[in-house]
């Protein structure tokens, strides 16, 4: 059975890429500099892909030197310019090369996939429906009525009574006449049944049914307790995000599941509190949604560079 990949791992390896291509660019302050060493200083994972960024950024530096020289030696504003954006794309190769090394095999050869902030509806030639969630993989084999969830998160809804089975980690899935979530963590495996009911058989322990409103945790020891939750609420099949009472880092930190690059924020922001409906289409505009209601400011570097910060007083 397949492996969950280390979206930690790859979250880690993409800031650091990000790191570099801020300091090639130029463009870096003081601060940035300052708050690089705290980032690098604040786990050792860190400073790990800090190290092989550089080295494998040592191994791609080779630009041609008469290009290097010939755009240097003219006050040509064109030309440096397109001497930095060659230094730029120069830092990126090492960059996309670690990022990938993240990204397991079978994630770029699966059946379906969708990028950062996609999601993605199938109808399925069964009459079976198919949602796929950001960031998300999936193998499917209708001859074999079988799914294997690769990456990321699904939904589907079997409305027949001749079962699909979802293959993930830790165990398997029954469903017909159903509708089911099913979102791979770090180190378990979500299962929300939406309506009806389905089968679970976990890896290890015994099988159990799971009805419309509650959810389990797959383990790698088996199935977690059993809770509730509304399943009448929308969610991302819905393209929302939704927070009642939510702390804000953990807002944050799912909200950027949906943005690609890299967003940070103050440690100080994490105690604030958040409740609301967000529209995942435009992640910008939720965090001007924020900054509107929360004592925060959004700084944009660019596009794929945000940062947030408590908002200053202004006197």
């Amino acid at each position: 059975m397949r492996v969950a990949p280390n979206s930690e791992a790859r979250d880690v390896a993409r800031a650091a890429a990000q790191w570099l291509a801020l300091l090639e660019s130029g463009e870096a302050s003081e601060a940035d500099h300052a708050q690089l060493k705290t980032w690098r200083d604040s786990d050792s994972r860190h400073e790990n892909a800090w190290q092989k960024i550089q080295l494998l950024r040592q191994r791609f530096s080779g630009l041609p030197a008469e290009l290097a020289m010939a755009t240097l030696d003219r006050p040509d504003l064109a030309r440096r310019a397109a001497l930095k954006r060659a230094l730029g794309l120069a830092a990126l190769v090492p960059a996309a090369w670690l990022i990938s090394r993240q990204l397991p095999l079978d994630v770029w050869r699966a059946d379906l996939h969708t990028g950062t902030g996609e999601r993605m509806q199938i109808p399925l030639a069964d009459g079976s429906t198919l949602q796929l969630n950001t960031a998300s993989a999936v193998n499917v084999d209708l001859a074999s009525r079988q799914l294997t969830l690769v990456r990321g998160e699904m939904a589907l809804n079997v409305p027949g009574s001749t079962a699909l089975t979802i293959n993930a980690p830790y165990g398997r899935i029954i469903v017909s006449r159903s509708e089911i979530c099913v979102r791979l963590n770090e180190r378990d495996c979500n299962v929300s049944v939406v309506s009806g009911s389905v089968q679970l058989l976990p890896l290890h322990g015994p099988a159990l049914q799971l009805n419309a409103g509650q959810q389990v945790n797959l383990q790698p020891w088996g199935a977690g307790p059993v809770a509730m939750f509304d399943s009448q609420m929308p969610g991302w099949r819905d393209g929302v995000l939704m927070a009642h009472n939510q702390p804000l880092g953990e807002f944050l930190r799912e909200l950027s599941r949906y943005r690609s690059g890299l967003l940070r924020w103050d440690p100080t922001l994490e105690r604030l509190r958040i409740t609301g409906s967000f529209r995942l289409d435009d992640t910008d505009k939720v965090l001007a949604l924020l900054a509107a209601s929360l004592p925060l400011e959004v700084h944009s570097r660019t596009r794929f560079w945000v940062t947030l910060t408590p908002r200053k007083n202004i006197v």
